[in-house]
């Protein structure tokens, strides 16, 4: 039986990460520890999470005919990720500025003008999306592409999923054009208008997703969806550095699902994935490594439903 195909539409950037002791107050200068290079993007990211927990994927996204955009076809190959969707001619490879502090939180700067400037339906990216399929996409793009991509995909019969992140104006979005959204604590209250995350979350899904979830950091992370609603802890780990945790929790859950996993098996094996990489310094080279995912996605999932 042929797996379904994960289409991740959005971006890929190099990441420059400073360590620091402690986040400069406005205008104060600080000596970083330390700096480090990685490939990195919301898109790419979760493109290579969800490879790596077994499912087939390709990338859609623009990345630059320099060197670091060669480094990005390398990289993608060897991890199994199809590069048949990636652009160039909108400019040099995005990149990311993050710094990240003594207790591991991190705030990140990005520079993504080949993002903005991509549109893969007229250059006939979308093409290949078949029914059966999964659409996964972030916030990178445009508003109004992100949009048509998302409208695409259901006419292609594929199930959509939107990490809105980094976040438009709550107007931007067509949440009827979302099965799933996958949100941080954070961006459900911005875009949800409530602190209470099922509250938000239901908000959410009354102007049409189908089904959202909330990671909710060490709190662990909620379901709801007119099903049901469930909540999975989060194993309880010393964090080093949490950039990108949320987009392996993403790309996990995505996967699992589309190899048929249930609600509960697929947040609880995406909770234990985040959780790995926090331990870990860096982007792709903190996300948990194949055998590492097949463990995870193996082991009984045992998850708490709330109310």
């Amino acid at each position: 039986m042929t797996r379904p195909m994960i289409h991740v539409v959005g971006n890929a950037t190099v990441d420059m990460t400073v360590r620091l002791e402690s986040f400069p107050r406005p205008g104060e200068t600080v000596v970083a520890l330390g700096a480090a290079e990685d490939l990195g993007g919301k898109g790419a990211n979760q493109a290579i999470v969800a490879a790596r927990a077994g499912a087939p994927v390709r990338l859609v996204a623009a990345i630059g005919e320099d060197q670091r955009g060669d480094r990005f076809r390398r990289a993608l190959s060897a991890e199994g990720v199809g590069t048949d969707g990636l652009a160039t001619g909108f400019g040099s490879t995005d990149l990311c500025v993050i710094s990240v502090d003594a207790k591991g939180e991190n705030t990140v700067v990005s520079l993504i003008d080949a993002a903005r400037a991509f549109d893969p339906i007229p250059i006939g990216l979308m093409g290949p999306i078949a029914k059966g399929d999964w659409v996964v996409m972030q916030g990178n793009l445009r508003a109004e592409v992100t949009r048509a991509c998302l409208a695409v995909a259901r006419e292609r019969g594929a199930t959509t999923a939107l990490n809105p992140s980094p976040l438009y104006p709550p107007n931007d979005y067509d949440w009827r054009l979302v099965d799933l959204a996958i949100l941080n604590r954070g961006e459900v209250a911005a875009l949800g208008g409530s602190e209470d995350p099922f509250e938000a979350a239901g908000t959410l899904m009354t102007a049409g997703a189908g089904t959202v979830v909330v990671t909710l950091g060490a709190e662990g992370a909620i379901l709801v969806s007119p099903d049901e609603t469930l909540r999975v802890s989060a194993p309880r780990v010393i964090a080093l550095d949490t950039t990108g945790a949320g987009d392996v929790f993403c790309g996990t859950l995505v996967a699992a699902r589309s190899r048929g996993r249930a609600w509960p098996e697929g947040l609880e094996a995406a909770s234990r994935a985040a959780a790995s990489s926090v331990q870990r310094r860096g982007v792709f080279a903190a996300f948990p490594a194949r055998a590492e995912m097949a463990s995870i996605l193996s082991e009984t999932c045992l998850v708490e439903q709330k109310r």
